[in-house]
């Protein structure tokens, strides 16, 4: 399939509730925070991850929708399958074989396509600069990171299980938030990895659906609220981004701390819309 034509912007809103939406594992996993403001803070590689699991999950590890990046892979083990397709390994001159090798990284793996990767940690596969960045996701109001203590009546070994007693633990949630991040989307970078409507399109399903098959105690109630897609009529585009999303607006109807979606409007042109998913001209 042809690449991409358009370029895209989008902003996007999810929300927590009694949750922990991306530890920080420099803080003992406590919910990442902006230390100034005290906003609630979820990285893009986070938001791609779950992006990831939903397209192996679907796609079930099919080419041209494997991943790349997954849980227990070996990279250099998968970048030198490339260099086993028939037609590099005739290739004479190793700049030709790496040119050969990320294409070929392209065609077989997703997250190369949308996100990029570097695959000249090996067999040298090159770079590739992926049509999709994501910003981080900062919640729109500042949070509150809860400690809970656990315990657990169960040991895990002969000697702890003399010592009697519940071994304890801790738990960290947020009550509530509503996070906002933003999204590009570029139609040259795309035409340089091939990627197409289609691998748009799941990236799209993915975004809507992802947290519907990532519920866990850990992240407790986590859903996409809002999808707000301004698609470009050309491949450089015709508005700024910063003018799109400022856009797209969010409003508090209470001045008591939010607990529940229905405690935030979140508004296209000052006017609500029903969708979670909506695709609006950048011009």
């Amino acid at each position: 399939m042809e690449p991409i034509k358009n370029r895209y912007d989008f902003v996007f809103y999810f929300d927590v509730k009694d949750g922990n939406p991306n530890g920080d594992p420099d803080a003992g996993n406590l919910p990442r925070i902006d230390a100034e403001t005290a906003n609630g803070l979820v990285t893009d590689v986070c938001i791609k991850r779950k992006v990831r699991n939903y397209v192996l999950m679907t796609k079930e590890e099919k080419t041209p929708f494997n991943v790349f990046i997954k849980e227990k892979a070996v990279l250099n083990n998968l970048i030198d399958e490339a260099y086993e397709d028939d037609e590099i390994s005739k290739k004479e001159k190793d700049k030709d074989k790496t040119e050969a090798a990320r294409i070929w990284m392209c065609k077989n793996y997703y997250d190369v396509r949308a996100f990029g990767a570097v695959m000249s940690t090996g067999k040298n596969a090159g770079q590739v600069r992926g049509p999709i960045q994501l910003t981080f996701a900062r919640s729109v109001d500042p949070i509150v990171a809860l400690e809970h203590s656990i315990t657990r009546v169960a040991k895990t070994t002969e000697a702890r299980s003399e010592t009697g007693g519940s071994e304890m633990g801790r738990k960290y949630t947020v009550p509530y938030g509503l996070y906002r991040a933003h999204g590009f989307i570029s139609a040259h970078l795309a035409n340089q990895t091939g990627f197409c409507e289609e691998d748009l399109n799941l990236f799209w399903e993915a975004m809507q659906n992802m947290f519907e098959h990532d519920h866990s105690a850990a992240r407790g109630m986590m859903n996409t609220r809002k999808l707000i897609v301004f698609k470009h009529n050309t491949a450089l585009g015709n508005k700024l981004s910063y003018e799109l999303f400022d856009r797209v607006t969010h409003k508090k109807l209470s001045d008591t701390p939010a607990r529940d979606y229905s405690d935030y409007e979140i508004l296209l042109d000052g006017e609500k819309f029903p969708e979670i998913f909506r695709i609006v001209e950048a011009g």
